[in-house]
């Protein structure tokens, strides 16, 4: 590890205590890092103006990574670098068949412009959907029936009860209608006992997110270390060399990954205390 040209670290209950506040182990970390010329990313299921709420201008990162890999945003330069979103003629397949199943979605503008965000209320009630609608209903449109996106989509979003069976058995539903897309799988930050899942572009992950950042910065695979404790850290975890999962992970993801305390106990300075020595 005494080569690392790049560090990438989630950001919710990962780099993030539970309150968002930043520990000052992890902010000692990150500037160390920084004097040693490592690449400091984040790579996170946020949208850039998400990330920008928790993440004040002079926390020292040098990119962003945000909605888990569908853009790449230059932190100290202030400027996009990559997007990568859902063409047009598979958004208006992908909401005429929401619509069609009268599922509870949300529809995410293009990168980076995702934070604006089109929703259909399904004939089915969750708590966890309107919750959401409340943190975002400023940007938010509603979809009507004949609704006809113009361009393509970052994203879709929909939520489900914690159910793994159910869970696959949509995911599998949902990938069988485009050969574009992939479902990711998210455990809800708003809420426990729900699935978020987001369907993106099929190159669009963290883990693709920062192997397009390195081939950007010349950065070999071998030398990248990433941090993460959730399913939607998996393929970040699956790219980086030497990957670290924090102990408030889900259980069934435990023993895939070395271990590091919990985000409330600097997660992300451990993970990468061995090449600051």
């Amino acid at each position: 590890m005494k080569n690392i040209k790049l560090v990438a670290t989630d950001l919710d209950g990962t780099f993030l205590k539970n309150d968002r506040s930043i520990s000052q182990g992890n902010l000692e970390a990150l500037q160390l890092l920084g004097k040693m010329d490592v690449v400091r990313v984040v790579a996170t299921g946020r949208n850039l103006r998400k990330v920008m709420e928790v993440i004040p201008e002079e926390v020292p990162f040098d990119y962003i990574v945000y909605s888990s890999g569908a853009g790449i945003y230059n932190w100290k330069q202030k400027k996009h670098i990559y997007h990568k979103n859902i063409s047009c003629e598979s958004s208006n397949l992908l909401a005429d068949y929401f619509r069609k199943r009268d599922y509870n979605f949300y529809a995410f503008n293009e990168a980076p412009e995702n934070h604006r965000l089109w929703y259909h209320k399904g004939g089915q009630d969750c708590e966890e959907f309107e919750r959401y609608f409340s943190f975002h209903n400023s940007f938010a449109e509603k979809l009507t029936s004949d609704s006809r996106f113009k361009k393509g989509l970052c994203q879709f979003m929909l939520i489900i009860p914690e159910d793994e069976e159910k869970y696959e058995n949509l995911k599998n539903e949902i990938e069988r209608q485009s050969d574009e897309i992939r479902v990711i799988r998210s455990s809800s930050p708003v809420t426990k006992g729900y699935i978020w899942a987001e369907v993106f572009n099929r190159e669009v992950s963290k883990g693709h997110g920062v192997n397009h950042l390195c081939g950007l910065l010349g950065i070999n695979q071998k030398d990248t270390i990433g941090v993460g404790n959730d399913y939607n850290d998996l393929d970040l975890l699956h790219y980086t060399a030497f990957s670290f999962l924090a102990e408030n992970a889900p259980t069934d993801l435990k023993n895939r990954f070395d271990s590091v305390p919990s985000n409330e106990n600097d997660a992300f300075a451990v993970a990468v205390k061995p090449i600051l020595n």
